[in-house]
């Protein structure tokens, strides 16, 4: 059985590539389940498909320093901005498929933390729109 182990990641957010910052990426995409039971269905649940929604989560390691990840994340707050993301940062190909979207940046954290942790942000952006997968 095939296996992997993620080593290199990549994540881009407005055409910015933040894979020196992050430390973990979670893409999601899921389907409403609609309830269309009626007695016909003696006494089974019958379901269809609804809304399609995603939601992108990532754990960025912090630096405010000019022209870096806080500087870079800050004036996007409240905008729908793209998304690529894949397993791998090498090429785009079948056996590493590349996601892509747009997502709501609805928050940033520029200060998260105890004392002795690293200076890290996790968000969670909702996707706007369609997800959809490449593998050329």
């Amino acid at each position: 059985m095939p296996m992997m182990v993620l080593l290199a990641q990549h994540l881009s957010l407005n055409g910015n590539n933040l894979s020196e910052y992050t430390r973990k990426a979670e893409l999601t995409v899921e389907v409403e389940d609609k309830d269309v039971t009626t007695y016909a269905s003696l006494g089974w649940k019958v379901v269809l498909g609804g809304l399609k929604s995603g939601e992108l989560s990532i754990e960025f390691l912090q630096d405010v320093a000019a022209t870096k990840i806080d500087a870079i994340m800050w004036p996007l707050l409240g905008t729908v901005v793209p998304f690529v993301t894949r397993l791998d940062s090498a090429a785009v190909g079948t056996s590493n498929p590349q996601y892509s979207g747009s997502v709501l940046i609805k928050s940033w954290n520029p200060i998260e933390g105890a004392v002795g942790d690293e200076a890290s942000v996790s968000v969670s952006y909702p996707t706007s729109g369609a997800v959809t997968r490449a593998t050329a």
